[in-house]
Order: structure tokens, then sequence, then C-alpha cells
């Protein structure tokens, strides 16, 4: 498929017929294959073929086809589907570190993300280096030392936070580091990891693309020497595979990904337009709004920036309450990229294990809400938002 353009590849990439030559593709749900002779189950585990698999927990026709679906329309030779976001993140970043390696990362990260980085990491003695990643000197300052691997999201969640990614991809490398982007709020459909020159692409699968609130997965994306060496081995060693009934599942919602996810972002600068200099709100962030700080380079990496905006509530929490409890057709939850639109209270949900100082640093605070939009008319969320504001 690589001469067709990216909504085809979405349809038929990677496809994998039966003998009976299905049009949806198939679901194969059994943990292990058959061997025509003993001597052929030697061979398999000696070396298996192309189309060849073992075990469930190693791989499988389904989540094969999924695998090579994603990873291709990223642009990568190969990816490793597993149970969750959170699964792939800390499985690449198992896979290549060991004690004594060193990991710079952004500080503004999910907070299971920095979990993985202090407390499993560092407990296993892999130094962890946190840098503001929207400052390149801070970057090189901390890249002047042997590094292992570098870590960031490439848009940061839930403050949208951006990183100049070419950039960091070309310090990294100049030091012999492998990066890896978790690409969660970029999204697949606007990724610029493997672009900008990131080893490796981390997705959560739960997020664009289900997107409709069903599956939980997740994706890591490289070089097929990484994924099929290091990647697989730790993965399939400790059980994060994926399930075939969730790759099938995400095979049928990539075919309406770029559809959805385009509405999606579509809406959001409607909606960041509307609530833009209103006068119970401090301020409004998406990454190419005008309104970002960082617009202009969010606008050198892609043409939008995901499906999440985010935005201070003036009074502090009792007053974003208020605003988040009047919501009417908009969801309170924790989640994103839902085909619902979600409103999130980073402060107390998703960041609160936190201590204040770091809030504080990454600017989550008491008023900010993340807000997902989903595929509702723009309207109908404007006239929402805008009434709870009413009652903030």
């Amino acid at each position: 498929m690589s001469d067709t353009k990216s909504r085809t590849a979405l349809v038929h990439g990677g496809t994998k017929r039966s003998q009976w030559n299905e049009v949806s593709e198939a679901i194969f749900l059994t943990q292990g294959f058959v061997y025509d002779s003993a001597e052929a189950a030697e061979q398999r585990f000696v070396k298996a073929g192309e189309n060849e698999f073992i075990y469930a927990r190693y791989g499988n026709p389904t989540m094969r086809m999924f695998e090579d679906r994603l990873s291709h329309y990223l642009g990568y030779e190969d990816g490793f589907a597993c149970t969750s976001g959170m699964a792939a993140v800390s499985g690449a970043l198992m896979a290549l570190c060991k004690a004594g390696d060193r990991v710079v990362a952004s500080r503004a990260l999910f907070g299971s993300c920095l979990f993985v980085l202090e407390e499993i990491l560092g407990k296993f003695g892999v130094e962890i280096v946190l840098v503001d990643g929207r400052d390149t000197a801070a970057w090189d300052a901390a890249l002047s030392k042997d590094t292992r691997a570098v870590f960031l999201e490439s848009i940061s969640n839930p403050t949208l936070e951006v990183i100049d990614l070419k950039y960091v991809c070309d310090a990294a490398h100049k030091v012999g580091a492998l990066v890896i982007v978790d690409d969660a709020m970029a999204t697949p459909v606007f990724s610029y990891a493997q672009a900008c020159g990131a080893d490796l692409c981390v997705i959560s699968t739960t997020k664009h693309v289900d997107g409709q609130g069903r599956m939980l997965g997740g994706m890591i994306c490289g070089s097929k020497e990484l994924i099929r060496g290091p990647i697989e081995t730790y993965m399939k060693h400790t059980g994060g595979a994926m399930n075939p009934f969730t790759a099938w599942s995400h095979l049928k919602a990539l075919e309406t990904l770029e559809l959805r996810v385009r509405a999606q972002a579509d809406a959001v600068l409607k909606v960041c337009d509307a609530l833009s200099g209103h006068d119970k709100i401090a301020f409004v962030h998406y990454p190419t709004h005008k309104d970002h700080p960082q617009q202009a380079l969010a606008l050198s990496q892609a043409p939008f920036g995901g499906t999440v905006l985010a935005f201070e509530v003036k009074g502090g929490k009792e007053a974003c309450f208020r605003f988040l409890n009047a919501l009417e057709t908009i969801l309170i939850s924790n989640n994103f990229a839902d085909a619902k639109s979600i409103a999130t209270h980073p402060a107390t949900t998703t960041h609160q294990r936190l201590p204040q100082d770091q809030k504080d640093l990454l600017g989550i605070t008491p008023g900010l809400v993340r807000l997902s939009i989903g595929l509702e008319d723009p309207a109908d969320l404007i006239a929402d938002l805008l009434a709870a504001l009413e009652q903030a």
C-alpha cells in the first residue's frame, strides 16, 4: 500500500485474508497454533516466518494486520500492539533501558508517565533528568552527557505545551540517544514523530483509534530492528500483547479514523474562537490556535494540534466545578479523544497525585479544564459551554 493515499491505506493496509477470501478482516480468537510435525514446531521456535505464529502472547494474525496497518500509516516499518497506552510507554522504556542508563525527559508529562520514569525506572537504577521541553537550551544542557533515551509528549497532557521535535531528535541523535515520543495528544492523523526523526512513536489506541469509548489499547511503532528485537522480546515475556478482539475492533475503527479526527479538529478551532476573550476565562490553549504562545512552532509541525483544548475558568476550583456541573451535552470524565465530548478537571483527577509544586510548575491550576471535542455539532457544544460559563 506504499503508493496509496493515507485514507485508502487505513481501509486496506496490512490485510491478510484466509482461504475464504473474506471482505471484512477475520478475527482469530486462538491462543496457540498447530504444527504439521514436531520438526515444524522446532523450526517455528527457531525462527518464525513472516506469517507464522507461535502463541497469542507473541503474535496473532489479527494483531499483525493491525500492527502493519497503523505502523505503516505512521511512517514506521513495524509495530507491536499492546494492552494499553501505558503498557506501550512502560514497555518501550523498560525494553530499552537498564541500570546505569540515563533518560532525559520533558517534565510536562501525563502523571502515569512520570510514575514510570521516576518510580519504576528510577527504582531500578536508571537516572532520570527532567527538563522544560519548550527550552532548546535545556535539552542541549541535559544531552551534554551520555544518554540512552529521550522521552517526551509531542503535545503535553493536559496543558498542551509544544516541543520542537526536530530539534530534540537531532540533539539526541548526536549523542547516540534513542527518541521515544508519546503521540497521544497529537493524534495518529496529525502525527509528525516519524517526519522529525523519532525512533519510536508510542500511541494510546484507546484514544483516537478506538475513539468511541470501548477498548483499551496501545502501539509501539519503530524500525523492524527495534520492534522485533528488544521490544517484542520484552513484551512477549511480560504479557503486554493486545488481545485479538481489540485488534479486530481497532482495525474496523481505522477505516473511519481520518474522517472522525479531521471533523473533531475542525470543531476544536470553532470552540476556541467562541471561548477566546470570554470574561470568565483566563486563557484558551490549543496548539494551532492564534491564542497559543507556540502557534508558529505548532503550525510548522502539523496543520492541527489534535482534538483537545485547555482553558482556565476564573475563580478557582469552586467556579470551575460550578461550570462543569452545569454542562449538559458535554460529559465529565477522565478520558479524551472520544466521539463524545468530555471535560476533565486535571488538578483533582488525572494529575491529582502530583505534588502541588509540580502542578504549579506545569500550570495545572484549580481552574484548568481539559476539553476533548467529540463528533457532536460544534454549535451545540458552544451553546453548552457558554450557558455553563454563566453558572461559573
